[in-house]
């Protein structure tokens, strides 16, 4: 069975609604170049890279915008592109995520800044990057540019209900631009959340409501190092006093983030993660932020959502979105993570269905397991490697009597399920009353049902139920002269 905290963040992923967000800030076009590096240049020692493929992506600001739209939130863009070729590549890439690049204004002597990363396939599967290069320009704006900008942010100010300010320190949120943007937003009641440039100076976010630093960049900032909780409270007081801020999230990476608001100073964790690539991680964590306020979540609600979904991106290449769909499944798994093994039928069959809902195949097998032996791990090893997920039938200590007698079973029935539990190839134990096993075999549904090779001749309970239901029934080795009945009668002897 699901839990209550669990099941009341799947409520709220799943009424975030569809709220209109600015994001106001750098737009980059992220390029990858992706080829087979084979062989080391004659001409100077740099590998060769043989092109395969070029895809474009949005970057920075664009990658918030395309993040906050796979949520199904209404993103809306404000910042500045060049009269190119990459603001084309860059505008179709948003405008096929159904996002409003209206706010995009064309400034025909900068660059669309372009990021574009060299990406070679070694033994032509394992990615590695081997180069960037970057086009940009960071000389300060015209005061007509800036008045444009202003106005456009009035305009669209009054359509939305939350500001994002992506800033990579390319020359557009400027000191007073940020300023600027900041009073407008409060006198209008919209709160502004900012993912700071890697600056040591925060000064120019000053009113805003929440600020999204890293580790390093909050390092750089309060002028110490990260890393012990003290230090994480230290900090984000720091920046809470001193921008009059009235939230601060520090990104921890595998720690998670420590939230900071006038009641709330604490960790919140997130789950360990295979790391793929931390780029656009931070883009990730502002846009489920934003997405999550704009609904009207309290602050530890909208972190522990913007964990989830951070902590999904960097398990992809590149930058990538994550979808609701994505971070509800997540959090379903975390939950089956940490379900205990032996469950009731009620609540095993909540948890089947989840595994269904990930393509994982279902092994059945039941007995007494009495008194466990090398041979019955043997058996549950052998159910293990035939399918994902192994559940065990345990017979009750009344249908143990019936079936051996009353001097059996020799461990009660609690015993029996919590050794099961113990072993690695077990995924559920379920424990049921009946002499067979065919009621539960129905309400399980396995896709392979296993039971022991000497039922070769006596007919397994359930293969009629299960080959008609398309599974399979597997009939696994058995280990000579091991079972519990012998090693009963040894110790008797």
């Amino acid at each position: 069975m699901i839990e209550t905290m669990t099941k009341d963040l799947i409520h709220k992923v799943t009424h975030l609604g569809s709220p209109k967000i600015l994001v106001v800030g750098d737009f980059m076009l992220d390029v990858y170049i992706y080829g087979d590096a084979t062989r080391i240049s004659p001409e100077a020692p740099v590998p060769v890279l043989k092109i395969k493929e070029t895809l474009y992506s949005g970057g920075g600001a664009s990658s918030v915008a395309a993040d906050i739209a796979a949520l199904e939130a209404q993103p809306l863009c404000l910042g500045l592109i060049g009269n190119d070729v990459n603001a084309d590549r860059l505008k179709a890439r948003l405008e096929e995520a159904n996002i409003d690049t209206s706010g995009l204004l064309t400034v025909p002597d900068r660059p669309t800044i372009t990021k574009t990363r060299l990406i070679g396939l070694a033994q032509h599967r394992h990615q590695q990057q081997l180069f960037r290069m970057d086009e940009e320009s960071t000389a300060p704006l015209s005061p007509a540019l800036i008045d444009q900008l202003t106005a456009r942010y009035r305009d669209m100010l009054d359509q939305v209900s939350v500001v994002c300010l992506q800033d990579y320190n390319k020359g557009l949120l400027t000191h007073d631009v940020c300023q600027t943007f900041i009073a407008m937003a409060a006198a209008a009641g919209k709160p502004v959340l900012v993912d700071p440039a890697n600056i040591p100076d925060y000064t120019k976010y000053s009113g805003a409501t929440l600020i999204t630093p890293n580790r390093q960049e909050a390092s750089d900032a309060v002028g110490f190092e990260l890393d012990t909780e003290d230090d994480f409270a230290r900090a984000s007081q720091f920046l809470f006093d001193k921008m009059a801020l009235s939230a601060v999230v520090i990104t921890l990476d595998k720690q998670g983030a420590f939230l900071k608001t006038a009641d709330i100073h604490q960790i919140i964790p997130t789950r360990p993660r295979r790391v793929y690539d931390v780029t656009g991680a931070g883009d990730m964590v502002l846009a489920m932020l934003a997405t999550a306020l704009a609904a009207g979540y309290e602050y530890t609600t909208a972190v522990q959502l913007s964990n989830i979904a951070g902590g999904l991106e960097v398990e992809k290449f590149g930058v990538a979105t994550v979808s609701r769909e994505e971070i509800i499944t997540e959090i379903i798994g975390q939950h089956q993570e940490a379900a205990p093994k032996v469950c009731r039928l009620k609540d095993l069959i909540g948890q089947l269905a989840w595994h269904r809902s990930q393509s994982h195949t279902i092994v059945f097998t039941n007995g007494c397991f009495d008194i466990l032996h090398k041979g019955h791990v043997d058996y549950l090893q052998f159910c293990k490697s035939s399918g994902d997920i192994v559940v065990v039938g345990m017979n009750s200590d009344e249908s143990v009597r019936t079936i051996k007698g009353p001097e059996r079973p020799i461990n009660a029935q609690d015993d029996r399920a919590a050794v099961l539990a113990g072993l690695a190839s077990v995924d559920y134990v379920t424990i049921f009353n009946e002499p067979d096993p065919l009621n539960l075999i129905k309400a399980v549904q396995p896709d392979i049902l296993v039971k022991g090779s000497d039922w070769k001749d006596k007919g397994v309970v359930g293969r009629e139920f299960v080959e008609a239901h398309g599974g399979c029934v597997l009939l696994a080795p058995l280990l000579e002269g091991r079972s519990s009945t012998a090693v009963i009668n040894k110790m008797k002897s």
